[in-house]
Parts: C-alpha cells; structure tokens; sequence
C-alpha cells in the first residue's frame, strides 16, 4: 500500500466515521458527588495557593527590568571630555556591518573647522536600524571606541523613515561645561 501511495496513487483506505476509534464509557461508573467536591477543592487549593503568592509580573511602562551588562541595544556616537566627535570616518564600522546598514562619508578637518581629532570626520553617519541585526562588530572594528551599542531597547516608532538615524540623532550631546563655552562664545561674537 505504501509503494502505492509513493507512485502517486489514491490511498484506497476509506475515511473514519464521527465517533469511531473513541473509547466507549465505563460502565457501572456513577457520577459521585464526594468525587466532585474532591475535584473542586483541589482546583481552589491551587487558585487559592497561587493567589497569596508574590506578584512576579513587571508593570512594563512604569517598570523596567534591568539589562545585562554586554546588552546590545541602540546605537551612539561618543565624544570625548572636550566636545571633539570620537568618529575619524574610517568607515571600518561600515567594512565590519554583515548586513550593511551603516553609510559612512568622510570630510577633512580644517583649522577653522575642527569637528575631530584626527585628519578626517564622518561627514554622513547613518544607520538604518531595520536591517541592523544588533551583533556589535560596528562597535567591535572601531579603532577609536566611537560607535556603542547602549542598553536601550525601546525603539518603535510609526513611519520607516523614522528608522534612518542620522549623526544628529546618534551623537552623544555635548557635556555641559563645553556647551556652556560655546554658547558664551557666539554671544561675544555676535554684536
């Protein structure tokens, strides 16, 4: 029958009717109401059990359960104590991504405009965090530590487009003491 079935042929054997390959019920077996009242007090010994027991559920919104240590979760470019952007624009970060979802366009730095430390800059730093797989090798090929992966992972929003994150978006801000000098700054420079 199994050769018939595997050249390609109808299985011959007809189908089972409603009811049939059920066990038939014991007979001389009567409904007891001790035994009802036994199942009963066992279902409420567990509902009862379960009810004084501490609660373990995390009420996420107001409540978040701690990250481990190595989490990878969305993506940041540090800067360093001066202000100075950490990203020479090696673009090692865009070699390293398995998926390629990192665009790296590098600039040079000028006297007047000193954005790093190094010779260049990453002009464009862009992530498309749909196709990003979270893996760390972006963070990992850094030379200059300047891309991490942090431990937020709350990162839905509405629209596609909202999921390119540009530089603006991943950089870290500036520390307060820099910022505050900038700012002290444009105002001598402005009459």
């Amino acid at each position: 029958m199994t050769d018939e079935i595997e050249n390609g042929e109808h299985d011959p054997t007809p189908l089972r009717q409603p009811g049939e390959g059920v066990p038939p019920k014991p007979e001389g077996e009567k409904p007891s109401v001790a035994g009802d009242v036994a199942a009963l007090a066992g279902g409420l010994k567990t509902t009862l059990s379960e009810f004084f027991k501490p609660v373990v559920t995390t009420m996420y919104p107001e409540e978040k359960t701690p990250r481990s240590e190595r989490y990878r979760g969305r993506h940041y470019l540090r800067r360093y104590d001066n202000g100075l952007e950490r990203c020479i624009g090696c673009e090692l970060c865009a070699a390293a991504c398995p998926v390629g979802c990192i665009l790296v366009i590098a600039a040079e730095n000028t006297d007047e405009k000193r954005v790093s430390p190094g010779e260049r800059y990453a002009k464009t730093y862009e992530i498309n965090m749909l196709r990003c797989i979270f893996c760390g090798y972006c963070e990992e090929a850094c030379p200059v530590q300047a891309i991490v992966l942090g431990p937020e992972y709350e990162l839905s929003d509405t629209s596609r487009e909202k999921f390119i994150y540009t530089k603006e978006k991943l950089l870290e801000p500036l520390p307060p003491d820099v910022e505050a000098r900038l700012n002290a700054k444009k105002k001598e420079e402005a009459p």
